[in-house]
């Protein structure tokens, strides 16, 4: 298996964050029976499968083009769970738009029961294991970690030339390589005020 590419951007001094999502290779697709005219977009999807908020495309909806979103050229919507059978878009506006059809597309989550992670940040003379027995991986649920850096970790963490891993050791004793890539350590910036 190849790894996923990710960057994994970290703000020193803080209590950093980051939801990752391991998907399984394969696509499940459920019929949309409505699509809500609300302003933020609700979808029924009767038995639609998802758990909590996850990322998923919308494939084939007549009358509201912006929805639609082709896997995996195009990036995904997150998409948030009202009930069994509803989901909602918050970052669309559905009021006023007539639609109809479709499918909700998403890749199921990859089931961790059993399973052991380990991320590891390293670079030249830095090294940092996260797991879940040191709280610096948290399991949300099927398919969802949460990277957990405290405020003392980020603040330590150079620069520059630091790269990560995540590994998943599997019941069975096989490990998987799932994510790697550059760790972007930023300065200032945020909440979308300044630079």
């Amino acid at each position: 298996m190849t790894p996923a590419r990710l960057d994994l951007p970290v703000i020193p001094g803080a209590t950093n964050r980051k939801p990752l999502f391991l998907l399984q290779p394969r696509l499940e697709r459920k019929a949309i029976t409505d699509v809500q005219k609300t302003p933020s977009l609700k979808l029924t999807v009767p038995e639609h499968g998802l758990a909590a908020e996850w990322p998923c495309w919308v494939e084939g909806v007549s009358g509201f083009t912006a929805l639609n979103r082709q896997p995996p050229q195009q990036a995904p919507w997150m998409v948030g769970v009202i009930d069994a059978d509803t989901v909602e878009i918050n970052a669309l506006n559905g009021a006023g738009q007539n639609a109809s059809g479709g499918w909700l597309v998403y890749q199921p989550g990859v089931d961790l029961t059993d399973a052991s992670a380990k991320l590891t940040l390293t670079g030249h003379g830095y090294s940092l294991e996260l797991t879940i027995a040191n709280e610096g991986l948290q399991v949300l649920g099927v398919g969802r970690l949460m990277i957990v850096l405290t405020p003392a970790q980020s603040a330590a963490i150079p620069q520059a030339g630091v790269t990560y891993t995540l590994d998943i050791t599997w019941q069975n004793g096989d490990v998987d390589r799932w994510l790697d890539g550059p760790v972007s350590v930023r300065r200032g910036g945020g909440h979308g005020c300044c630079t």
